[in-house]
């Protein structure tokens, strides 16, 4: 699994997690955390437990409190029994298979967490929390298979895995190194703990994983948008194209602002281009849609990615476990806020945008290759015959376009029924927000090998400069990966170019201009 950006640094950075925004979704996937408890943090915390403990006092029937779970939830459980319900809860939940969730996601997932229990509608006691708290400051990240959620009753899997840390089953990954949760437990100042009533479910329950899963790969595709920006206009340029397509009128009366964004975007990468002022009187009337149609598909694309961030900041803020303590009456209610259909919706549409995005500079790619469409040497290299240059780049770029076409196939319309149909409609958020950290990474090599086309067929025009902006871009990228003189060994330089793309360079050049809000 392709990790986020890291900028490891001494202080970690500080947390309030009553209104996370995208921001602090960000640094929280890129750095380390340090989680502030308010008062009334902690009032809302102790609320909630005493709640729960006044209903066991009582002897109430309360669903994953003194009750078997799903189908057997008309099983009373004995109070002398409540304890081991909740730790059998949480290992005979602990069933995830699959490759482990890279530490950032899981130290996403552990704050997501945190962020929930603590708005005090889940009835856990402060102590757990504390715990968690503890994890994610000592930098202890429970290992989380990736395989095994459906997105419904919440990430039941994967955040058992999480709880069996608590208990001090399982295992923790410490600086990378995998070692016994009894271990990692120790490191960060803790005892296992023993749950109390509801505490198991109240951890299992919610749609943490899916969302931090949805949240980095959106991440990663603000990256390939950015760098996309980039390759495109610088595309446009190798291609002897029109600016004139990006002009401001056209997009106002479309009324669409992503597209009204993207253009205002190529038209700033693109002023001042020498090249462009070479051919402002050439024949061509217009250019292929994959270089004048950039704003219309690229602005749809960051509209898309606009609304996913709503859905998942919401999400991030919410309360996702079941059932719900309403301390102010001492009551609890079951519902389904663990249904991960938001999510799942969220995924799919960025899933959409990144595989169009893929598509569209693939194309370019095969207009620039080609001479009778770019006026360049025929596969970008001079000796053509003798040289291939960048023939088989853009099959390769074409394989992982096709790919992402598969991957985009919308996880959210499948439901396959589970606990003996009791849960008999599932999001498939789970997978649907994981796949996307694989599109996002096809999509960056296949921007990143435009990065290097584009480059080069700037090249093919010098002493014609392009813009100061792209000038700066082309020098970015030329730093990692030298001119294409001859054939040579191809995959390294394909691989710096990616690397340049996933960790966001040209979302740092571009600025604001490249995020989803």
């Amino acid at each position: 699994m392709a990790a986020a950006r890291s900028r490891p640094s001494a202080h970690p950075v500080r947390l309030s997690l009553q209104d996370l925004d995208l921001p602090i979704l960000r640094h929280a996937l890129l750095e380390r955390v340090h989680v502030r408890l308010s008062r009334a943090d902690v009032q809302r915390v102790r609320r909630g437990a005493q709640a729960v403990a006044q209903l066991v006092k009582r002897n109430a029937t309360v669903y994953g409190v003194n009750t078997g779970f799903g189908l057997l939830a008309g099983t009373r459980i004995p109070r002398d029994q409540i304890r081991a319900l909740q730790r059998n809860l949480v290992l005979s939940h602990a069933a995830g298979t699959g490759a482990l969730l890279a530490d950032p996601v899981v130290r996403l997932v552990l704050v997501l967490k945190i962020a929930s229990l603590i708005k005090g509608y889940s009835g856990v006691r402060l102590e757990t929390v504390e715990a968690l708290i503890a994890l994610l400051e000592h930098e202890v990240y429970p290992c989380i298979p990736g395989k095994g959620s459906v997105g419904a009753s919440g990430d039941l899997a994967p955040l058992a895995h999480v709880a069996a840390v608590l208990l001090g089953v399982g295992h923790v990954r410490i600086q990378g190194r995998i070692v016994p949760a009894a271990a990692g437990l120790k490191s960060a100042g803790l005892k296992p703990l023993t749950l109390g009533p509801k505490e198991g479910l109240a951890l299992l329950n919610g749609t943490q994983v899916s969302t931090a899963l949805a949240i980095f790969g959106l991440v990663q595709i603000e990256n390939v948008f950015a760098a996309a920006l980039a390759s495109g206009a610088l595309s446009v340029d190798a291609m002897k194209g029109s600016d004139a397509p990006f002009e401001a009128r056209i997009h106002t009366l479309r009324r669409q602002q992503g597209q009204i964004h993207v253009a205002a975007v190529l038209r700033r990468l693109l002023a001042g281009s020498r090249i462009r002022a070479s051919h402002l009187t050439c024949e061509r009337v217009q250019d292929p849609y994959s270089m004048r149609c950039q704003p219309q598909v690229m602005g749809a694309c960051l509209d898309v990615m606009r609304a996913a961030a709503t859905t998942l900041v919401r999400e991030a803020n919410a309360v996702t476990d079941n059932p719900l303590v309403f301390p102010e009456d001492g009551s609890v209610t079951s519902g389904g806020n663990f249904h991960a259909e938001p999510v799942a919706f969220a995924a799919d549409q960025l899933a959409l945008a990144v595989a169009e995005i893929g598509s569209l500079a693939e194309r370019r790619i095969a207009l620039l290759i080609d001479p009778k469409m770019s006026g360049l040497p025929a596969f970008l290299v001079k000796n053509g015959g003798v040289n291939s240059g960048f023939m088989v780049a853009q099959v390769t770029a074409a394989a992982l376009v096709s790919e992402n076409k598969m991957l985009a196939h919308p996880a959210s319309v499948d439901s396959i029924p589970t606990s003996a149909n009791q849960e008999d409609h599932v999001s498939m958020a789970t997978h649907g927000a994981r796949r996307l950290i694989e599109m996002a990474d096809n999509a960056a090599t296949v921007i990143g090998i435009e990065l290097l086309a584009a480059a080069q067929g700037i090249e093919f025009h010098r002493p014609l400069k392009s813009s100061s902006a792209l000038e700066r871009i082309i020098a970015r990228v030329r730093s990692d990966v030298p001119h294409y003189s001859a054939d040579r060994f191809f995959a390294p330089d394909i691989e710096a170019a990616r690397s340049l793309v996933s960790d966001g360079v040209f979302r740092d050049l571009l600025g604001e201009a490249a995020v989803a809000r």
